[in-house]
């Protein structure tokens, strides 16, 4: 799990300016999914995303645009743009719905802040990005208990109760 500190502010928005947001924790889990309908999705070999309760994203500045997108699932993907540069900031997938956020990590003032907590479906990751050995890595998806941290866990069971 990333070792941010409590104290740590995570801050961000779009290119231009004009969107701007800050998270009110720190995220739940972090993926960086290498499956082909995120390098599409974002021009780029993968997908940087931190998960963390809607209601601990906080628009500070600007509107946002909710543009549905298709999904491997079939059932979508609703990603929240800036809509004067268009950047993506967040989105939200069908499985969890609205409540829980998946924010850019990119989009962050500091993204450095927030490095994968694990990297999923590996299988289709290019060939030339080469994986550390200290984060997990799974060809595909995953069992979440086995490896988010337990207060992630409750954090996610305190959402669907």
């Amino acid at each position: 799990m990333n070792t941010i500190g409590d104290d740590a502010t995570l801050e961000g928005g779009c290119t231009c300016g004009e969107v701007r947001y800050h998270l009110t924790s720190k995220p739940m889990f972090v993926h960086c999914c290498h499956c082909t309908w995120c390098q599409r999705g974002t021009g780029a070999s993968f997908a940087l995303n931190a998960m963390i309760e809607t209601d601990r994203v906080v628009l500070t500045q600007g509107v946002t645009e909710l543009v549905d997108t298709p999904s491997p699932s079939g059932k979508g993907q609703k990603i929240v743009r800036c809509p004067k540069c268009r950047v993506a900031v967040w989105s939200h997938y069908a499985g969890a719905g609205d409540l829980v956020s998946f924010i850019r990590v990119g989009t962050l003032d500091d993204a450095s802040l927030l490095p994968p907590d694990i990297h999923i479906y590996t299988s289709t990751k290019q060939p030339w990005v080469t994986l550390s050995e200290n984060i997990p890595a799974v060809e595909e998806f995953y069992d979440r208990n086995d490896y988010w941290p337990e207060e992630s866990l409750t954090r996610l069971g305190t959402l669907f109760s």
